[in-house]
């Protein structure tokens, strides 16, 4: 039976660590409103960026925001993987990643934004339907990964503060 009640804020005992700053800024009652609004935000900011503008890097060494975009839909993928299996009750702690490696083997800037923004798209209605699918048992379970018990509801909270992070980073430092 698909969740009827919003998903609301993870209690601080859902969450530990590094990602409890990722929950901290998606501030919604509403995860499923808060990954919709989101979305929304990230597709319209960078739909109509010109090349140049989506291969600019404000300093040496950091992402152009197609690697930006494509690092947010790694981790997201992440995270419901991870949602998916607490879900499930699978008790197997499952290790980190690392990002800087992902997205250099990821190779972003030769992909068309277009093609991005399908992925970007087809991953975010895959992530709301699998969080409307989770009952509040589901929502509650816990397991491990990178060494920090988290909840599955919190690791909604982290994709979406995660991208709220990100978004951040995009109008303060790429589209100034």
């Amino acid at each position: 039976m698909q969740t009827q009640q919003p998903i609301t804020y993870p209690a601080p005992e859902e969450y530990s660590g590094l990602i409890a700053n990722y929950v901290q800024q998606a501030k919604t009652e509403n995860l499923l409103e808060g990954l919709t609004a989101s979305y929304l935000f990230i597709t319209g900011l960078v739909q109509g960026l010109s090349e140049e503008q989506l291969h600019y890097r404000y300093a040496p060494g950091k992402w152009s925001i197609k690697e930006l975009l494509v690092h947010m839909i790694d981790a997201e993928r992440i995270f419901t993987y991870r949602a998916l299996r607490f879900a499930r009750q699978d008790k197997t702690e499952l290790p980190g990643f690392d990002e800087g490696a992902y997205t250099q083997a990821a190779k972003a800037d030769a992909r068309d934004i277009n093609s991005i923004i399908a992925e970007y798209t087809s991953l975010r209605t895959a992530t709301i339907e699998l969080f409307k699918s989770f009952d509040a048992e589901a929502l509650n379970q816990r397991g491990v990964a990178s060494g920090l018990e988290v909840s599955v509801r919190a690791l909604g909270f982290v994709i979406l503060g995660h991208e709220v992070h990100h978004q951040k980073i995009m109008r303060e430092r790429y589209l100034v």
